[in-house]
């Protein structure tokens, strides 16, 4: 049973990228849909690259594990902060500029929008350097739970993940990888909201779960009867950068930003913002509250020998055969999602901004396209090696590397992106200055942990105080360096100043 759902979710994934060939005949077409992308494809596309198994098996057990039922406020972080407020704020105004600057990535969007080659070649390099671990990361949560739910060698798993991702993307592009992430998505509803009701039943319903979390002590977390049951949990600093982090930060990922480039119109962009929020609020809010009772199952985890990652599994390995086949589906999805998104996002990237920039300028359409495909490929590859690597071995520095890769991404690109749709003032050296801090702060983080301050030394509390220090360096930095080239300003502000018909439903008039 097991293994036919197994095999009919990748005839689907395959069948859908062969499917989808025909709008992949261009640049505009495979890397962003020919910016057609409707509210659903869109909105799922976002939220599916958003969680994966790192949220679902890692950040979950983790945090679920050290906060308790407060955990579930990095879900709701997600909803509000991450979906809500991103497409509000970037969604009409990222569609807007790209089209204006007719730029397909993060990279390209910078070089137009400040007239800087170097700057968007900077900007590339940031990209492929963190974006390899990250998508290594992701085959990191599959392990424990294939390991529980079928007799299969986890090498196998990620071969298997990553050359069905490949062939997919490959064939059809964004738009195969925008269906698929539909489906993918659909799956993670249904799936996070069984495996709740499964696991809370298995404790004798939620309050009766709730009751037991209250009665759990920990003295090395906190002293306080009913912590773990409690609003804000033990630690509600440490909570805070966790939400800071998962929320703010996509915000300035290249793969999640990518997702605005390619949306239709203004209504699919206001029915994507509620679909969008919905879906993170279910899907986020549900793994981090399912985390949140992963102490009931202490007797089964060994958190010193095995990990956070063992938490989760814990908590499923008594469920039905078929719900285990449902939870391994829904893990596969939410990865191969977030790994499609990934590559695309790296490839485009390496093609459009370096090779064609540096190496091959008078590169056409169809030798562009070519190019992604086959980095799709070398990206796939790469992060499957490191993957193997890890688990074959006991190196220990990719999975340090991966933990900073989206603090420095975030920290990089969120506040010279943000503020550009929105400042004539922003500088090309308040951008450099940006991108540096961060990635330097964060490779910081690797080498020379101890010497921080003790509440920086976790990548996750550093990469959002990269985030949130990004947020005044451009400003103050814009401040002091010289302006920017006023028609090259002006240009890009242009797209804001033309006029459109609506009907009176959206505007009264004069």
């Amino acid at each position: 049973m097991k293994l036919a759902l197994l095999l009919i979710y990748f005839a689907v994934m395959v069948g859908i990228g062969l499917y989808c060939r025909k709008h992949a005949t261009d640049v505009n077409g495979f890397v962003l849909g020919g910016r057609s992308v409707g509210p659903w494809l869109t909105a799922f596309a976002y939220g599916t690259s958003y969680f994966s198994a790192v949220v679902f098996v890692g950040y979950a057990g983790q945090f679920g594990w050290r906060f308790g039922i407060s955990a579930t406020w990095a879900g709701i972080g997600n909803a509000i902060i991450g979906s809500l407020l991103a497409w509000v704020i970037l969604g009409r105004r990222t569609r807007l500029m790209t089209q204006q600057l007719n730029s397909a990535t993060m990279p390209q969007f910078f070089g137009e929008r400040f007239g800087s080659k170097p700057l968007k070649i900077g900007a590339s390099v940031i990209i492929f350097i963190f974006l390899i671990p990250y998508t290594a990361s992701l085959y990191n949560g599959l392990s424990r739970l294939f390991g529980m739910a079928f007799d299969i060698d986890y090498s196998v798993c990620i071969i298997l993940m990553a050359v069905l991702t490949a062939i997919y993307v490959i064939a059809g592009g964004y738009m195969a990888t925008a269906i698929n992430d539909f489906i993918q998505g659909i799956i993670m509803l249904v799936g996070i909201v069984a495996v709740i009701a499964a696991v809370l039943s298995s404790k004798d319903g939620f309050m009766a779960a709730l009751d037991g979390l209250a009665r759990i002590e920990d003295e090395t977390v906190a002293t306080t009867p009913g912590v773990f049951a409690s609003f804000f949990g033990p630690d509600p600093l440490n909570l805070m950068f966790v939400v800071i982090l998962t929320s703010l930060g996509t915000w300035g990922l290249p793969q999640m930003v990518q997702k605005f480039y390619a949306i239709k119109n203004e209504e699919a962009i206001k029915k994507g913002t509620i679909i969008s929020t919905l879906f993170a609020l279910v899907v986020a809010g549900g793994c981090y509250f399912l985390g949140g009772f992963g102490r009931l199952f202490s007797d089964q985890v060994d958190i010193a020998a095995n990990g956070y990652d063992s938490v989760i599994p814990a908590m499923l390995s008594n469920l039905s055969p078929l719900l285990i086949a449902l939870v391994v589906i829904l893990v596969l999805s939410a990865s191969m999602s977030t790994l499609s998104s990934l590559v695309m996002a790296s490839s485009s990237t390496l093609t459009i901004d370096f090779l064609k920039e540096l190496i091959w300028k008078k590169m056409d359409e169809k030798k562009q396209v070519l190019s992604i495909r086959l980095l799709v490929v070398v990206f796939i590859a790469i992060s499957s090696i490191l993957a193997l690597i890890q688990y074959k071995s006991s190196v220990t520095f990719i999975a340090q590397l991966m933990g900073v890769s989206w603090g420095a991404l975030a920290g990089a690109f969120l506040a010279p992106f943000l503020y550009s749709l929105y400042s004539k003032r922003v500088t090309k050296a308040a951008c450099w200055v940006s991108f540096l801090f961060s990635s330097i702060l964060m490779v910081a983080n690797i080498f020379w942990k101890a010497y921080f301050p003790a509440i920086l030394q976790s990548p996750i509390n550093c990469g959002a105080i990269a985030m949130l220090a990004g947020l005044v360096i451009v400003p103050v930095v814009s401040l002091i360096t010289p302006k920017p080239d006023k028609e090259l300003v002006e240009n890009a502000f242009a797209c804001y100043e033309k006029e459109t018909v609506v009907t009176q439903k959206t505007s009264l008039g004069k």
